[in-house]
C-alpha cells in the first residue's frame, strides 16, 4: 500500500507540472496575441494622424510654389488606378484523413516567399504600382509570416491574401508564368489545394502610401 500511494503521489505532481507548464505556454500564446493587438491599435492611431496631417499640408499649401517632391515619390504616395492583375493566395483545407504522406501541415500554408514571389513577378511584369491587401508595397516594405497570418507595415492580415498590381496585364501575367517561385508555388497548388486566382481588369485600383517617407539610416560617428 505504501508504494502504491507513493506511485499515486508522484502521478499526481507529474500531472500538476504538466498543467503548469501548459498555461505557461497559454499565457505567451495570449501574451503574443495581446501584444500584436495593441501594436496594431498603435498602427491604426498613428496612420490617422498621418493623414490629418497631410490634409492639413494639402490644406496649407494651397496658392503656395508648387512643391519639391520627386514625380518618383509623389507617384509613390498617390492612389493609382487603370489596367492590371489581381492575385489571391489562399491556404489549402487539411483534408478529414489527415495530411497527406510525405508531408506537414505548414505544406497546406501560404508563406512569405510565396508572396514574395508573386510581388517579385509583378515588377518584373512592369507593374507601376503593388499592394498587398490594403498596403501599398515600397522600397522600404517587409513582409513577414507570424505563425499563419501576414505581417505588413505593422498589420496583421489572415488568409486569403490579395495582391494588386496596376500595369500592363499581358505582360504581367507572363512574369507570373515564368516565375520559378510562382511556379513552386502552383505545383502544391495541383497537390494539396493551395488557392492561385489570377482576374486582369481595366480598372484596377493601388491605394497610395501612408508610412513615413522619409528613410531612417545609420552614420558613422566622428
Amino acid at each position: 500500500m505504501p508504494v502504491v500511494l507513493a506511485g499515486i503521489g508522484l502521478l499526481l505532481v507529474a500531472s500538476a507540472q504538466l498543467a503548469n507548464e501548459s498555461d505557461v505556454r497559454a499565457d505567451r500564446r495570449t501574451d503574443l496575441v495581446d501584444l500584436i493587438r495593441v501594436q496594431q491599435s498603435r498602427v491604426d492611431s498613428e496612420s490617422k494622424t498621418i493623414s490629418a496631417l497631410r490634409e492639413s499640408v494639402d490644406t496649407a499649401s494651397v496658392g503656395q510654389s508648387p512643391s519639391r517632391v520627386s514625380p518618383a515619390l509623389e507617384a509613390m504616395v498617390s492612389p493609382l488606378d487603370g489596367p492590371g492583375i489581381e492575385v489571391e493566395l489562399r491556404d489549402a483545407p487539411i483534408p478529414a484523413s489527415g495530411v497527406a504522406e510525405g508531408y506537414v501541415a505548414d505544406d497546406y500554408l501560404v508563406h512569405e516567399q510565396d508572396v514574395l514571389g508573386v510581388i517579385n513577378a509583378l515588377w518584373a511584369g512592369g507593374a507601376r504600382a503593388v499592394a498587398v491587401m490594403d498596403q501599398r508595397i515600397v522600397s522600404t516594405s517587409a513582409v513577414r509570416c507570424v505563425g499563419n497570418t501576414l505581417l505588413l507595415h505593422g498589420r496583421v492580415y489572415a488568409p486569403p491574401y490579395t495582391v494588386t498590381a496596376v500595369g500592363p496585364p499581358d505582360r504581367i501575367q507572363r512574369a507570373l508564368d515564368a516565375s520559378p517561385r510562382v511556379t513552386v508555388y502552383r505545383q502544391y497548388v495541383d497537390l494539396l489545394g493551395l488557392g492561385y486566382r489570377v482576374d486582369a481588369g481595366d480598372s484596377v485600383q493601388v491605394p497610395g502610401y501612408e508610412g513615413p517617407i522619409t528613410a531612417q539610416y545609420a552614420e558613422v560617428s566622428e
